[in-house]
């Protein structure tokens, strides 16, 4: 089965933070801001990480878990560990052995 491909173009445009945020860059703010009022050049500073509505949008260009603005990293689903894994397993064969 073919390997998915991540979007490069996307890639080129955000980078993923190590809990999986995504960072852009903020459009109209890098020049000619003269003529730009100073509350609208304020309101270019602020947060340039991602909402949650538009992470879902990404995830699916590019094949991996990420997180929104909003969204804390407990939501974030994980893989379990080995040690996970074994001890679910045994729990599932104690059920199964009890009934």
């Amino acid at each position: 089965m073919p390997k998915n491909k991540s979007h490069k173009g996307l890639l080129k445009r955000i980078r993923i933070s190590k809990s999986g945020k995504i960072r852009h860059r903020s459009a109209f703010h890098k020049h000619l801001s003269s003529r730009k009022s100073a509350k609208r050049l304020r309101q270019l500073r602020k947060d340039r990480f991602m909402a949650s509505a538009d992470t879902k949008r990404f995830e699916r260009l590019l094949y991996r878990r990420l997180r929104g603005r909003n969204q804390p990293a407990s939501s974030r689903k994980r893989s379990p560990s080995p040690e996970q894994k074994r001890a679910m397993r045994e729990a599932q064969a104690q059920a199964l052995a009890s009934e």
